[in-house]
């Protein structure tokens, strides 16, 4: 019996419900407790070590990969538009040279792309870091607005902004694969002194996916009471977002972390390792 007590962490959006249902319907065994925060958060809570095992945005596993191991056949991509990770701009990309961008302090992998979209095409905006939740408030402050998760559902960034661009479509233009955005991790120091925990909790994440994928209607319906939308929009967005991590997606990742390495938003190579049982 195991009698060590573990966090894992679990992304707060609604994106990652299917991977959680499980879990949240039984299977949580008595030892393992969950944090429940935004991506940003839990890629600094793995770092410090508070918790062990969490979802985090891929470009932060790239910056830190000698930390980290991937967990297989676990993560939040999608084959082209992914509806919760859109640019919401006044002008087109390559019109906003010099202007305000918001990033939300809430992802790594969105932001670090939408870099690499602007170095590649020889633009600079000004950045800032600030809160995107309000979409009126946003557009009387900046030209344009990363926008992520449960923010970019629930308000009509459209109807306030003149172009809203899907960074899973655009990246599907501009490669044809599909796009990693997060994935789950555990730290390389964990694996290594409890190989056999970490298989338990790896095996519980697919068995509470496997759970979530056979309730997908009850996925949906709790998804629509969270973001109070209407039930047509968030069956839409689970039919786009992808939970696993085959070989497509990791070569579309590690195409992603070689980009980032040529612009210099990386400073170094990502060596992918995955966690092996």
């Amino acid at each position: 019996m195991n009698n060590k007590h573990v966090y894992m962490g679990k992304i707060s959006y609604i994106n990652a419900s299917p991977v959680y249902y499980g879990l949240d319907h039984g299977l949580l065994p008595h030892w393992l407790a969950m944090v429940s925060d935004v991506p940003s958060v839990l890629n600094r809570k793995i770092i410090t070590g508070q918790i062990e095992v969490s979802p985090i945005s891929a470009a932060f596993y790239a910056m830190h990969h000698r930390e980290l191991l991937l967990l297989p056949d676990l993560s939040i991509s999608c084959h082209g538009r992914v509806l919760s990770v859109i640019l919401a701009s006044n002008y087109a990309i390559d019109d906003l040279e010099g202007k305000k961008v918001m990033f939300t302090r809430e992802s790594a992998s969105a932001a670090s792309f939408m870099k690499m979209i602007f170095n590649q095409r020889k633009v600079s905006p000004v950045y800032e870091i600030g809160s995107v939740n309000n979409c009126r408030m946003v557009s009387e402050s900046v030209d344009a607005a990363l926008v992520i998760g449960d923010a970019a559902l629930r308000q009509p960034w459209d109807q306030v902004f003149e172009y809203t661009i899907d960074l899973g479509q655009l990246w599907f233009e501009m490669t044809q694969l599909p796009f990693v955005f997060a994935v789950w991790v555990v730290r390389r120091s964990f694996a290594q002194k409890y190989p056999f925990l970490a298989k338990d909790i790896h095996q519980l994440l697919l068995k509470s996916k496997k759970q979530g994928y056979q309730h997908m209607d009850e996925v949906v319906e709790a998804g629509k009471t969270k973001l109070n939308l209407e039930r047509s929009i968030i069956k839409e967005y689970f039919d786009l977002l992808y939970c696993d991590l085959d070989d497509k997606k990791i070569k579309a990742m590690q195409m992603f972390f070689n980009s980032l390495l040529d612009q210099g938003i990386l400073k170094e190579k990502t060596d992918i390792r995955f966690f092996k049982a």
